[in-house]
């Protein structure tokens, strides 16, 4: 069988971080993408690595007429534009066999709607990258767990969350352009996590009913005026005029509709762990077992004195997001298989290549986006949100966060 031949849209951070993961994948090649800035480098990080000789295309329609599959891994504010580019493509003739759209799916429930109706009408089919539901320790806990959970009773409380020092680009830190602050970054990934891990055996990712949320987001370092200097000189992002959180926190609450059993998934998300750099940390509890995920456990610590640190060129050699060269860092050699992109891309391309569902489609990715606006809501009112109210999905439909419209200083300050 031939290989797949997959392109990028986008050649930013994560399609860099996905291009490394593709060295792991059998099966497929990088053999084409199409940015607007960064797609001769990303071209020739992937001939460097053997993973294709990827050629960089002038639009997205040249892309979809020399590939199989895409990836959509453009920044958030051009998802629906650059997806109506690829419908049009396969309108004229382009024959795609998937297609795969990075997290968050939409900025908002609006966005993410006419995603999924844009894939649909062009009979796509699709993949949602949530990479944490894919990462191994997750996978094999709950596998190793099975048994309890069949004799004991299903987990009934996850607690996850992701933190880091703050995101690489200018348009991340723009809620405007982002769609919110670390609740519509990161908080997709906590939230999928929780209401994954809360699942019971054998049952679809949406099984659980969420039945309301409670949320919290605050404005903690990066408001301070020493920090928003900071950000302002890095990054070009006006914090004293569009502020977005840089903390969120909150808790789902999901029904199990045979048994009525109600369970509880706990997010908190940071721009401001300024530790060894990205921490992921996860735990179930159920009824007589647990398990608890940390990524910053690693089997290979490095220690380098201050003298010594003068010669490392890049902290992030050691660890996604590291603030630190010196001192004792913790070592992950695979970061792309530790959060789970390895995973996610073999998942992508078997059912691709073999017809078959991913673990998660973009429909998926609408009722996570849901989750996440939903989450918000609630923080604005400083209330908790009834996710049975009949009337909701047409109340988060219509809705934009202040935060995302620019005003988070009438929540955050």
């Amino acid at each position: 069988m031939k290989d797949l031949r997959l392109g990028f849209i986008g050649a930013g951070f994560i399609a860099r971080f996905q291009a490394e993961a593709l060295r792991n994948v059998r099966g497929t090649q990088l053999a084409g993408v199409y940015a607007l800035k960064g797609a001769e480098e990303l071209a020739a990080q992937a001939k460097k690595a053997g993973i294709g000789e990827c050629r960089v295309y002038s639009s997205v329609a040249e892309l979809c007429k020399n590939v199989d599959a895409v990836a959509l891994l453009a920044p958030n504010f051009v998802r629906v534009e650059l997806m109506e580019e690829v419908a049009d493509a396969v309108k004229a003739g382009a024959e795609l066999k998937g297609i795969i759209c990075e997290k968050p799916l939409g900025r908002t429930v609006a966005e993410a709607k006419r995603l999924v109706d844009l894939v649909e009408e062009a009979g796509i089919p699709n993949a949602y990258f949530e990479n944490q539901l894919h990462m191994k320790c997750i996978q094999k806990a709950l596998q190793q767990l099975e048994p309890q959970r069949l004799s004991m009773g299903e987990l009934t409380l996850a607690r996850c969350s992701e933190e880091h020092s703050g995101p690489h680009e200018g348009w991340f830190w723009d809620p405007t352009r982002q769609g919110g602050g670390v609740l519509s970054d990161m908080g997709c990934h906590s939230v999928a996590v929780a209401w994954y891990i809360l699942t019971p055996v054998g049952k679809p990712l949406t099984f659980m009913e969420p039945v309301s949320v409670t949320a919290d987001v605050a404005l903690l370092k990066w408001g301070q005026e020493k920090y928003r200097k900071q950000l302002l000189a890095r990054m070009g992002v006006d914090y004293a005029k569009v502020p977005a959180e840089d903390f969120a926190t909150g808790t789902i609450t999901f029904r199990n509709p045979e048994t009525g059993q109600l369970v509880r998934g706990q997010f908190t998300n940071s721009w401001m762990y300024d530790k060894q750099g990205l921490r992921l940390l996860m735990d179930g509890l159920g009824p007589g077992y647990t398990f608890e995920v940390n990524t910053l456990r690693s089997p290979l610590e490095v220690f380098i004195g201050d003298e010594a640190a003068e010669a490392v060129l890049d902290a992030e050699s050691a660890l996604e997001k590291a603030t630190a060269s010196r001192g004792l860092l913790a070592v992950q050699p695979n970061e792309a298989d530790l959060y789970g992109y390895v995973a996610e891309l073999e998942d992508a391309v078997a059912a691709f290549t073999q017809v078959r569902a991913p673990l998660a489609s973009w429909r998926y990715g609408l009722e996570i986006t849901k989750l996440c606006q939903a989450a918000y809501m609630a923080a604005e009112r400083r209330e908790t949100l009834d996710l049975t109210d009949g009337n909701m999905q047409a109340k988060l439909e219509g809705y934009t966060s202040l935060i995302a419209q620019g005003k988070g200083a009438e929540v955050l300050m």
